[in-house]
């Protein structure tokens, strides 16, 4: 028996013996197995005894997860209602802090600003399986369609708490190969995100060879749950093309040939920790146990989506004020409309011409209105520290690729020495470290395109893709 099913089983023998204590015989039992779950939060809250505190919070859980959708909806509305920071508490540890600026003073403002609700939750983890089902629970809020102060008040506590609970120190890196137990091996095939895993025999294909690798990040409260996975591709080049590296019959090299590690597929596994940031940590422990076991490793590369990109273009085609997409690129962009565009010689070389420029475009200059990249996988690697390396032209011909990026695929290099200050690049000035051939993509000397870095331009963006990329749709 593992150290994690020992300690399950404690906790539920524990809970059990509470229940027993807390669900039969005397009146105030009674009033617990009849009252709502508002009342038995509020009994949890108060609760002293370490059985009967479990006991309330398995039986919190429980009742919650045999709810319907409205009424597990309710529930997370009541959390935010009835169990916020007590404002009597709060409003006398601001009026103290006022005339003691001393750290009892602080230390008191503090703990009345929290909401009641992160105790709350605090005491729900004590369940058996606590954590999990406060992963399915916040998993059901970010699917609620409620943007409202309480949807966004009660992610700040489950975020807060899932920030320490998974904190990188309670993780643990395990490889993923074709001999690791199958019931894990079945949540990879489920948990793909990126790239389908049709089933058994492609899974084969993807862990047993002498040049693929997977590693998953555990937590030791959800043991047989993997956090997050990736699947990695030892090549002797940095491919292009996801085809070249899931190909059946390519020619399959031993690690010590390989001089470069590709992370082709990043999953996250847990809806519920969406935005609870461990998949960096996960790269640079692969890369460091990579050039532990293969010294040879030069290169570490990732073959990326871009699920934004056909998003943005869409957007960008639909507007008439765009001054950088003249009448010829749209009409060239027409291509696009035909869904077997990638198939036709003369279109896919039209429209490469077009695309690749408006690709380091979005990359290098496109933000979101608090100015980050637009894209979701360029802010997770170039966050990260990682370099804008290639843009690949129908590197992904799958029906999900061409939807979500017209086809396109981008390798971010991570090169150890530079992953500092790549990182220190984008969040201090916002700046995009990218390739000498990315960036050539774009007009070097238009100040007004290149983000405002002082150079002044001989010709406008425009003027270089009309006379580079030619004429529209012939």
């Amino acid at each position: 028996m593992s150290e994690a099913s020992f300690f399950t089983d404690m906790l539920q023998s524990i809970t059990d013996r509470g229940r027993q204590l807390l669900f039969s015989g005397s009146r105030a039992t009674q009033v617990a197995a009849k009252a709502d779950l508002q009342t038995l939060c509020e009994m949890l809250l108060s609760s002293r005894g370490e059985a009967s505190g479990m006991a309330l919070a398995a039986e919190i859980l429980d009742r919650w997860g045999a709810l319907e959708s409205d009424g597990a909806q309710t529930f997370l509305h009541m959390l935010h209602e009835k169990f916020g920071a007590d404002t009597t508490l709060l409003d006398k540890a601001i009026e103290n802090y006022r005339t003691d600026k001393g750290s009892a003073a602080i230390i008191a403002l503090h703990q009345a600003a929290e909401p009641r609700r992160q105790e709350l939750l605090r005491r729900l983890n004590h369940a058996p399986n606590g954590t999990a089902k406060l992963v399915r629970m916040r998993q059901q809020l970010l699917s609620s369609k409620d943007q409202s102060d309480g949807y966004h008040a009660l992610d700040a506590d489950f975020t807060h708490l899932f920030s320490s609970w998974f904190n990188r120190g309670f993780l643990t890196l395990r490889p993923i190969d074709w001999s690791t137990p199958a019931y894990i091996l079945e949540k990879i095939i489920k948990y793909e995100a990126v790239h389908e895993i049709a089933g058994w025999e492609e899974l084969r294909r993807r862990l047993a060879p002498a040049d693929r690798r997977c590693f998953a990040f555990f937590h030791p409260r959800l043991a047989d749950e993997p956090l997050v996975f990736v699947e990695v591709a030892l090549t002797r080049s940095v491919p292009s093309a996801i085809g070249d590296v899931l190909d059946e019959g390519r020619q399959q090299i031993t690690a010590d040939e390989a001089t470069t590690a590709v992370f082709y597929s990043i999953s996250n596994c847990q809806d519920g920790l969406r935005g609870i940031s461990f998949g960096n940590f996960l790269i640079k422990q692969v890369v460091d146990d990579l050039r532990r076991d293969l010294p040879g490793l030069k290169n570490f590369v990732t073959l990326s989506p871009v699920p934004g990109f056909a998003r943005w273009l869409a957007k960008v085609r639909a507007s008439a004020t765009h001054q950088f997409l003249p009448e010829a690129i749209r009409e060239t962009l027409t291509w696009l409309d035909d869904p077997n565009w990638p198939d036709n010689e003369h279109a896919a070389s039209e429209v490469e011409r077009v695309l690749l420029p408006l690709a380091a475009r979005y990359f290098l200059i496109e933000r979101t209105p608090e100015g980050r990249p637009l894209d979701p996988v360029a802010r997770f690697h170039l966050g990260n520290g990682a370099r804008l390396e290639r843009l690949n032209f129908l590197g992904d011909r799958s029906t999900k690729a061409l939807q979500q990026a017209q086809g396109m695929m981008v390798n971010y290099l991570y090169k150890l020495d530079d992953i500092v200050a790549n990182h220190e690049a984008l969040a201090q000035r916002g700046e995009v470290i990218a390739s000498p051939a990315v960036r050539n993509l774009l007009n070097q000397n238009d100040e007004s395109h290149r983000g405002g870095n002082g150079r002044q331009g001989s010709r406008p963006f425009t003027q270089i893709m009309n006379s580079t990329l030619g004429g529209g749709r012939k």
